[in-house]
């Protein structure tokens, strides 16, 4: 009996063996993983981002509903107003559009003490930054350009 179990399982082993082994083309094929599906964001949500850098998000960013936006270009190493107007007590943005092809700018705000209470970002020209401005209390202050001193002008809260 032992012998006949051997037999079979000597037969069975060379019967595996010969179907691994084999000497010919495997009959198995190897299909490759699909590939993964793109996830669709319908247009009405909003895209996943980076949360911009405080005082200068991307140029396509728009206010909240309600926010203010102040509008403001430089040209010739000046602004186009002298005066801008915002609400008290509510965050504001400044659309800051810097046409001086290859020259630097930016948007501050001083205080009537001096003190810099908004330092948005430095950028060359031609480009449009958008700058988030926090909450001001009523009263008035000075926007300025910090690269050129001759760039000033008055911000009026109320």
């Amino acid at each position: 009996m032992r012998s006949l179990r051997l037999i079979a399982l000597a037969s069975l082993t060379a019967l595996t063996l010969s179907a691994c082994a084999g000497g010919g083309e495997p009959t198995w094929t190897y299909a490759p993983a699909p590939s993964p599906t793109p996830v669709v964001v319908p247009s009405s949500a909003p895209a996943a981002s980076a949360e911009p850098s405080a005082g200068a998000p991307s140029p396509g960013a728009s206010a909240p509903v309600g926010q203010a936006v102040l509008e403001i270009s430089a040209q010739n190493i000046k602004f186009d107003k002298a005066t801008m107007q915002a609400p008290a007590d509510q965050a504001f943005q400044i659309k800051f559009v810097n046409n001086d092809a290859g020259v630097p700018h930016n948007v501050a705000i001083k205080d009537a003490n001096g003190n810099i209470i908004f330092d948005g970002e430095v950028f060359n020209g031609v480009d449009t930054k958008v700058y988030d401005v926090p909450a001001l209390g009523a009263g008035e202050y000075q926007f300025y350009c910090k690269i050129h001193p001759n760039m000033v002008g008055t911000l009026s809260v109320g």
